[in-house]
């Protein structure tokens, strides 16, 4: 999959079919998107691409971090490699995207640069100044720039309608039985390891740890079952998410003591992979009992992973 930033930087295309949206978390309601959109572009001979802004529009409109990301830009795009997609295009949106007009954003985005054939977008797609752009209104503008429009419904799971907002309510719960339900995969943090106070390995259960953005849908603070991915090797995992409230002051980050592996991972790139909370985060009244606790917590997860590990 080809990836532009910039309008300017996209040739050659042919004509297109377009899915439209921010796709924030690419969850179950993106892919059915998305995927509707790959699947009509290969019945019609159009190139297959996805629209959609490297920053979340919100964030710029207020001018400051209202709207936490679910995945990072390289987490969504590999996501949305994944369901067939050729070209992805991630726009910044800035001030002057922000005051385009409904019908001049139309105009220079999906008839001038994409050539597109065919649009699709969500129920409630909005875009052009103020939000004041509508599907309704979209079907107006293809009719008279020469491409269709597709509006697809909600998609629902247990009578709840999937949404990027519902979803980071999931992560700051801790719910990620929930979080895998209405996305179709495991909550996860990419990052490379970074050095600790080694306060695990004094107490016997030697950690990675992983800093955490203040830009990021973050879980919970507490413990969690997990698996984690060393140079594509999996291996069985438990992390703590949180502060360490019995050791000190420290800012929210993520340690990972992971089953059966040995070996100085600092620098490398791993991924964490979250399957369930297993406890909140909690103070204990000294290190002896911060550590028999984390002696039970490691033992309840391996249970958990020998009991599942289909």
């Amino acid at each position: 999959m080809k990836v532009f930033m910039y309008i300017d930087d996209i040739f050659d295309l042919g004509p297109t079919a377009v899915a439209l949206g921010n796709f924030d978390g690419v969850h179950l309601g993106h892919q059915a998107l998305i995927k509707s959109m790959v699947s009509y572009a290969g019945e019609r001979g159009l190139t297959p691409v996805v629209f959609t802004f490297l920053n979340h529009p919100m964030n710029v409109i207020t001018g400051k971090q209202t709207v936490k990301n679910i995945q990072t830009i390289y987490e969504k795009t590999e996501a949305i490699e994944a369901l067939g997609v050729e070209y992805l295009v991630t726009a910044i949106f800035d001030e002057n995207v922000m005051k385009l007009p409904p019908e001049d954003f139309a105009a220079l985005y999906l008839r001038d640069a994409l050539n597109c054939k065919t649009a699709f977008c969500g129920f409630n797609y909005s875009f052009g100044y103020k939000g004041q752009g509508s599907p309704a209104l979209l079907k107006l503008y293809g009719e008279k720039m020469g491409f269709e429009v597709n509006v697809l419904h909600a998609v629902s799971v247990e009578g709840q309608t999937v949404s990027s907002t519902l979803i980071r309510g999931f992560i700051d719960k801790g719910d990620m039985e929930s979080y895998l339900k209405y996305t179709g995969r495991l909550y996860s943090i990419d990052g490379k390891v970074m050095k600790g106070q080694h306060l695990g390995t004094r107490m016997g259960f030697p950690t990675v740890n992983l800093n955490l953005s203040d830009e990021m849908a973050l879980p919970a603070n507490g413990v969690y079952v997990t698996r984690t991915y060393v140079n594509h090797k999996r291996y069985d995992s438990i992390t703590n998410v949180g502060n360490k409230p019995t050791v000190g002051i420290f800012g929210k980050n993520a340690e990972t003591h992971i089953f059966g592996f040995s070996g100085d991972l600092y620098g490398q790139s791993v991924r964490v992979e979250f399957i369930k909370m297993t406890r909140p985060e909690r103070i204990f009244g000294s290190i002896d009992e911060l550590s028999a606790q984390i002696q039970r917590d490691c033992l309840e997860a391996r249970e958990y992973h020998e009991n599942h590990r289909k």
